[in-house]
């Protein structure tokens, strides 16, 4: 029983910081509601109504998969996906393909996405795979960088908002990394340390509980 009680001691050493990490990082992560975490009271969304008799069907030369039919600034757009995985950016008025995005464009975009009260600060470019963290995405996109620390990518290709990123969105997700032991990736959740350390922990809370059993016993039988 010695022996069962330092493997315990032992353990607990061993499994007690990524049991810490574990909870703060937990505790951080439910600090606030998610929709704040997500920035849903800092996006807007375009209300135009659509008339059905007014839509045209996208000119694509090739087999596509999907049409999706969404709102722009500029008016109502076909994002079509192509059977090869391509994704274009079509008019739902005449069925031409729009032109090509610009930083102009991509601001007007961004500022019509963004509900809130800070100003843009900058555009910037990112090609696919060399997207920032809060992305993570291999598509091109553009980045809007508001002052109070919102990011808004656009979509190089077809115009969309791909995500809304806030400060604490950020944040948020460095906890993540934290929570389940992958900073770099911040996506796996299925790796040897993870697996690692909880199965020790399993081991040690299985010994406690030995212990404790044990310990109980032996208080009763020293008791009669």
């Amino acid at each position: 029983m010695q022996r069962f009680a330092r493997w315990h001691i032992w353990l607990g050493w061993l499994i007690g910081v990524p049991f810490l990490i574990w909870t703060i990082s937990g505790l951080a992560m439910i600090a606030r509601p998610i929709e704040e975490t997500r920035g849903d009271h800092l996006r807007s969304a375009i209300e135009r109504k659509i008339d059905p008799a007014q839509l045209a069907v996208p000119r694509v030369g090739e087999p596509i998969l999907s049409a999706e039919l969404i709102q722009k600034p500029e008016g109502p757009a076909w994002i079509v996906t192509t059977a090869r995985g391509a994704r274009y950016s079509y008019s739902a008025l005449d069925g031409s393909l729009d032109a090509p995005m610009t930083q102009e464009k991509a601001r007007l975009v961004a500022e019509s996405a963004y509900r809130g009260d800070a100003a843009l600060a900058e555009m910037r470019y990112f090609a696919p795979g060399e997207a920032p963290m809060d992305y993570r995405a291999g598509r091109a996109a553009w980045q809007a960088r508001f002052a109070d620390g919102t990011h808004v990518y656009v979509d190089d290709a077809t115009g969309e908002v791909l995500a809304l990123r806030t400060s604490w969105w950020r944040f948020y997700d460095f906890m993540w990394g934290l929570h389940i032991m992958d900073l770099q990736g911040r996506e796996d959740m299925h790796h040897p340390v993870l697996i690692l350390f909880a199965a020790l922990g399993v081991a040690g809370s299985m010994l406690g509980c030995i212990l404790l059993f044990r310990r109980r016993k032996s208080r009763v039988r020293t008791t009669i």
